[in-house]
């Protein structure tokens, strides 16, 4: 008997039809809501500058940079709400305040009302992260848990790769599509999940440490700005290191604060899994090679080829349609049969080769099937084993009283591993994305991101290759 049959009300005869997979269908939908919208904005911001006449490029960066610093910096302490509250009723608010959120985005008529409402549309966005997937371990029995996880993984993945492609068909009509076409995905995730999601109380954990929540999300949110303001005001600037100063300590007192506290936010026994601990090693190094990769490729595509984001996108696709099919059709079954370490660490040396592919092949006379598409195939391949495997290993490896806290703490690693490559990439193309895209400077970011893809293959074989001692 699983867990989410033990919780569920039995006077509720429409809650008590709720199974498994409904529950994984209904919060995959919130996922691809808040996975969508990391990258789907990205192509539409010349298009939002023209219309609402932003007068520099600085100030519109935010309606980026603002939803990504918001959304990592309160991830883990949502998730701890989460863990201590219903997490079906976390899950819709969360849905509920993406949803409204986004409606005001389409809505808005300045640059300034367009950041503010990308900010709560973050914070939506975080809540209903951590409480999705703590539903879906709550919600299956433990020997299904790997495989649902890489469902939610692949489908959430499988978003944030398409937000490129998805975003140049919408700004083709209008910017303002590409918050309008989350209303009904939000609507339809609001009313089926009230009526069937099922009732899944909390665990009886103390409230969440405020010492420990304003490290962490001071911290957080220092470090991902830091990370993406680098390019801006350059790296070695005053205002740069102080900002990365302040993270450093602000991030180093909240670890010492967990080890001492007698009801730390996190709890340094997820850590001493070293499934989990090295789940989240993978995170912070393939997620910085992913950011790297696709903001680079569409940075080629449009910015030296001179591309249409819609036609950039299309040539992505590709990418992200090899993500589910692997997942669903390839990782299961090599997981079962040789183990998650080897599969992240094939799937690290395929996406490492599909950027060596671009490096090789990419020239300056646009040739798109000799040039990008190979490699737009392996990298996806790669996503496909890595992605959802390294977010199952970790899950698998978390106790039932903190399956929101532990997936927030690896979403978070993510989210911020995306920032650290995106960062990475500008500071490597340095100065000639603005200049006339040097064919060399893009070749070294792809020759280095590569490398970063490879260093995967370490915490994969030695730390998730060897049989779990005492899990947390």
């Amino acid at each position: 008997m699983t867990e989410l049959t033990l919780q569920r009300p039995a006077t509720s005869k429409v809650r008590a039809k709720a199974t498994p997979r409904l529950v994984l269908v209904i919060v995959c939908a919130g996922v691809v809501l808040a996975s969508l919208d990391l990258f789907i904005v990205n192509v539409a911001l010349p298009q939002i500058a023209r219309d609402l006449k932003a007068p520099n490029l600085g100030e519109l960066s935010w309606v980026l940079n603002g939803y990504n610093i918001v959304y990592a910096s309160l991830l883990v302490f949502f998730g701890r709400l989460a863990d201590r509250y219903r997490r079906d009723r976390g899950f819709l608010l969360g849905v509920a305040v993406f949803t409204a959120a986004s409606a005001a985005c389409a809505a808005s008529t300045s640059v300034s009302m367009l950041i503010a409402f990308r900010l709560v549309q973050a914070a939506g966005a975080a809540l209903l992260t951590p409480t999705s997937l703590g539903l879906v371990l709550a919600s299956y029995e433990p020997e299904r848990r790997h495989g649902a996880v890489r469902a939610w993984t692949a489908v959430g993945g499988l978003a944030a790769a398409l937000g490129p492609v998805v975003g140049g068909v919408l700004v083709a009509a209008s910017w303002r599509w590409i918050f309008l076409v989350n209303v009904p995905v939000g609507l339809a995730a609001l009313i089926v999940g009230w009526r069937r999601l099922p009732h899944l109380p909390g665990q009886a954990t103390e409230r969440p440490d405020p010492l420990g929540v304003v490290l962490v999300t001071a911290g957080v949110g220092a470090l991902t700005f830091g990370l993406v303001k680098g390019s801006d005001w350059g790296w070695g600037s005053p205002s740069i290191v102080t900002v990365l100063l302040w993270a450093a300590t602000l991030i180093g007192l909240f670890v010492v604060h967990c080890l001492k506290s007698r009801n730390p936010l996190v709890q340094p026994s997820l850590f001493r899994s070293q499934h989990f601990t090295g789940a989240s090693l993978v995170a912070a190094i393939f997620m910085t090679s992913f950011g790297a990769m696709l903001l680079s490729v569409v940075l080629w595509e449009q910015g030296a080829w001179g591309w249409s984001a819609l036609r950039s996108g299309l040539a992505i696709a590709p990418g992200p349609l090899m993500v589910p099919v692997m997942s669903f059709l390839v990782a299961g079954w090599l997981i079962a049969r040789y183990g998650p370490a080897l599969v992240i660490a094939l799937g690290s040396v395929i996406f490492g080769v599909g950027v060596m592919w671009w490096a090789l092949a990419i020239t300056a006379r646009p040739d798109y099937v000799s040039g990008v598409l190979g490699g737009m195939i392996l990298t996806g391949v790669g996503v496909g084993l890595i992605l959802p495997t390294f977010m199952a290993t970790a899950s698998a490896s978390l106790p039932p009283q903190a399956f929101a806290t532990g997936t927030a703490v690896v979403t978070m690693i993510r989210q911020t591993g995306l920032a650290l490559g995106v960062a990475v990439l500008v500071a490597v193309l340095g100065k000639n994305a603005s200049h006339g895209y040097s064919i060399t400077a893009f070749r070294h970011a792809w020759w280095l991101t590569a490398v970063i893809a490879f260093l995967g293959v370490v915490p994969a074989l030695s730390l998730l290759g060897r049989p779990a001692t005492a899990e947390a």
